[in-house]
């Protein structure tokens, strides 16, 4: 029966870029590095990525996710999520564990930034978002009595007549279409409407989904890779649906995929989901005619891990340097570049 089923398939079409952004990429190998160089358990704020295979891998070294505070004991190393933590969220990881890294996506940072900036200025700013995203909740907890969080345009609608300057932000991995009606709604109620010059949406997401679009029409079914509660990778179902594709299906593995696929498919992943399950799937369609890759654009951009955490790990290299006789100044540089998360996870 599995043979039979895999000679249906004829063709994948594998959407690049696809999988780890740079951000995610940043999270997963700072983890990694927390679980080497602690003794178990490290704890963690909210799940490092919106991914259960992910998770379940950290699990499996003695990481403990948590979603207070609280939860984690005194005196132990804290990682806080990709996703962005409230200011004091971050203030009650300071005080209370002994080691923490931040490793919220340079981009989430921006927006940040950005809210704390209008919100001094005395804005009042609409925050395109995702009512319980990690990402929404910790932002929104930047400037809570200058910020109104909406995700349609009859939420924009029924907010105050705001006598104040208004601005005008969102959540990063929104899907442009989820975006861009939004916000003409709010450029419509509020003319004098701040924006800032570089949209808040992630380069990632927008590349993927472009990517999607420019194989969609070519195909009879279309597989996303990532877990129900990544909000960029749900924007890739919804994308693909919106675009003609009668059957679509979010799945976190192969074991998830229905056993009557045929024709062309297409296949992507979400950002927070890794290379080698892209692999595992392509290797259970089987296409009879090959793999074609559609690539739209080379991602290059690299986020170093945190600076406190690149200092420990000059620190620990240079201990070992020492313990093995060699010389600290001639010792090779660490290149955290030159591994991928998704190498980094399979060697876990």
């Amino acid at each position: 029966m599995a043979l039979v089923w895999a000679l249906m398939v004829d063709r994948v079409l594998l959407c690049a870029p696809r999988g780890f952004c740079a951000g995610v990429e940043m999270a997963i190998k700072a983890l990694a590095w927390m679980v080497r160089a602690f003794e178990p358990p490290v704890y963690c704020y909210h799940e490092i990525v919106h991914n259960k295979l992910v998770v379940d891998r950290f699990r499996d070294r003695g990481v403990i996710f948590i979603d207070d505070i609280s939860e984690a004991p005194e005196g132990k190393p804290i990682m806080l999520s990709a996703h962005g933590s409230a200011p004091e969220v971050v203030s009650a990881a300071r005080q209370r564990g002994s080691y923490v890294v931040d490793a919220v996506c340079p981009l989430v940072t921006k927006v940040h930034h950005e809210v704390k900036l209008r919100a001094g200025k005395g804005y009042q700013i609409v925050y395109i978002g995702h009512e319980g995203h990690e990402e929404a909740v910790g932002t929104m907890a930047v400037a809570p009595e200058s910020i109104h969080r909406v995700e349609s345009v009859e939420e924009v609608a029924a907010l105050p007549a705001f006598t104040q300057p208004t601005a005008l932000l969102a959540q990063t991995t929104l899907s442009h279409r989820d975006w861009s009606d939004v916000a003409d709604a709010a450029r419509d109620r509020f003319p004098e409407l701040f924006t800032p010059a570089k949209s808040d949406l992630c380069f990632a997401t927008t590349n993927r989904q472009s990517a999607l679009m420019a194989t969609a029409d070519r195909c009879d079914a279309f597989v996303v890779i990532g877990s129900a509660n990544s909000s960029n990778t749900n924007a890739l179902a919804k994308l693909a649906t919106e675009a003609g594709c009668e059957r679509v299906f979010r799945v976190n593995g192969p074991d998830e995929l229905p056993d009557d696929l045929s024709g062309t498919v297409g296949l992507t992943a979400g950002a927070s989901a890794p290379e080698d399950v892209v692999q595992s799937v392509i290797e259970y369609l089987a296409p009879s005619s090959g793999v074609e890759e559609v690539r739209i654009t080379e991602e290059d951009e690299y986020f170093p891990p945190p600076r406190n955490l690149r200092e420990l790990l000059s620190s620990v290299d240079i201990v070992a340097t020492l313990a093995l006789g060699g010389s600290v100044p001639d010792r090779p540089a660490l290149h955290d570049r030159s591994i991928g998360a998704s190498e980094v996870l399979v060697t876990l």
